[in-house]
């Protein structure tokens, strides 16, 4: 690991933790305006549509400029219109709406952000370092996401939720300076051409790679359906009227929990992808963290939840270090920033329509309906990626021997 690595890791922790703190800080917010599954559900929407409608200018931008650059601005941006919302609270003007508007403008400036962000990495580390470098971003990721932005969250939420905004505006502030520390040029080489041609030779590339054409699919189901669920899990745990009855800083807790899994389980994916192989592991990781879902829905004990969210970190950590690993390898340098974006947009597209739809049948059926569907529904997805690594299962998923018309179709 090199100097550029050492200050896009910092960044990437502070900007992490602001993460955390929005993520988890803004739900809470809203479950204290509304109790409607619907309304609260928005807040998941808001925060995933930019991914829906931006995804693929942002991949063409970070083919085109300095990828480091990108990332700097987007951190300004989000800095700029968090601050602004933190004023508005202790204003006391703020409201479900005004969150709304402010989630989503952040969200905007993230979709920047983190496309830059996968992109950059290869041209920072050796491509040999690409798993081990990932699994420290993904181990800061959730230490700071979940391990110290969630209980943080639980605790601003109730004593000063102003901060909630004005916090994260600050924390996106200096993770944008930390990036100034990276030394070089982070802009890919290449001719230019109209954008909208260089979208669609990135959609047409991902598309005819039969492997990766599988794993977005797969992740977008799998990302429709638990967007539908943690948009009203909130509802199921926290408050009088939920089923486990939490305080906002247990729900805190919790995410805690979830993020010293996930820590642990970035920090060893590639030790079990290397005793189990690649696509058994993923396979393998992808299943438990499905069937973990049922446990707050059939068994409703505080005390399990806890457990159950270290295990729900250990798997989507390892699962998570795999799949961005793997395309990073798989996808050619000067193609990365749009096909990621693609990538992302079948792999994140569906998360507000899950969220959205998760309110509504919510409202309509309940929020145990909302649970068992979203599990059935990425059962299907997990046992249908199953069925093309069938037969290469425990191989890696970079190996072109075993994985077919990785390179070769067009």
């Amino acid at each position: 690991m090199n100097r550029s690595f050492g200050f896009l890791l910092s960044s990437a922790t502070l900007s992490n933790l602001a993460d955390g703190v929005l993520k988890v800080g803004a739900p809470l917010l809203a479950v204290s305006f509304t109790r409607s599954p619907a309304q609260v559900a928005l807040v998941g929407a808001a925060t995933t549509l930019p991914w829906l409608l931006f995804a693929l200018p942002a991949g063409a931008l970070a083919d085109r400029l300095d990828r480091r650059r990108i990332m700097v601005t987007a951190n300004a941006l989000r800095a700029g219109v968090l601050v602004a919302a933190g004023a508005l609270a202790v204003l006391g003007l703020m409201n479900l709406w005004v969150m709304l508007a402010a989630v989503l403008l952040a969200s905007v400036a993230e979709v920047l952000a983190d496309t830059s962000a996968q992109s950059v990495l290869p041209m920072a580390v050796e491509p040999q370092a690409l798993t081990r470098a990932n699994g420290r971003l993904q181990s800061a990721q959730m230490i700071g996401n979940e391990f110290a932005g969630s209980p943080l969250a639980g605790v601003l939420v109730t004593l000063l939720p102003a901060a909630v905004f004005g916090g994260p505006g600050l924390l996106y502030a200096a993770a944008g300076l930390l990036l100034l520390g990276m030394r070089g040029s982070y802009q890919p080489a290449g001719a230019r051409r109209p954008m909208a041609g260089e979208i669609a030779e990135a959609l047409r590339w991902l598309w005819s790679q039969r492997f990766l054409r599988a794993l977005a699919l797969t992740a977008g189901t799998l990302n429709f359906a638990t967007a539908a669920y943690w948009g009203v899990f909130v509802l199921w745990l926290v408050g009088e009227e939920s089923r486990f009855g939490l305080e906002p800083s247990g729900y805190g807790l919790m995410l805690t929990v979830f993020a010293a899994g996930a820590a642990a389980g970035a920090l060893v994916s590639e030790r079990i992808s290397g005793v189990l192989g690649e696509g058994r592991t993923l396979i393998g990781m992808w299943l438990l963290n499905t069937l973990l879902h049922l446990v707050p829905l059939f068994v409703p004990v505080t005390w399990l939840l806890y457990p159950t969210a270290l295990l729900w970190g250990i798997s989507s950590a390892v699962s998570n270090v795999l799949v961005i690993s793997t395309r990073q390898r798989l996808i050619p340098t000067e193609l990365l920033g749009r096909v990621n974006a693609a990538y992302r947009l079948i792999g994140m597209g569906g998360m507000p329509v899950g969220a959205a739809l998760g309110g509504v049948l919510g409202e309509a059926a309940g929020l145990p309906a909302v649970f068992g569907g979203s599990v059935v529904l990425s059962l299907v997805a997990v046992g249908l990626l199953w069925r093309v690594l069938r037969g290469r299962i425990s191989a890696p998923l970079t190996s072109q021997a075993t994985i077919p018309d990785i390179s070769r179709s067009r």
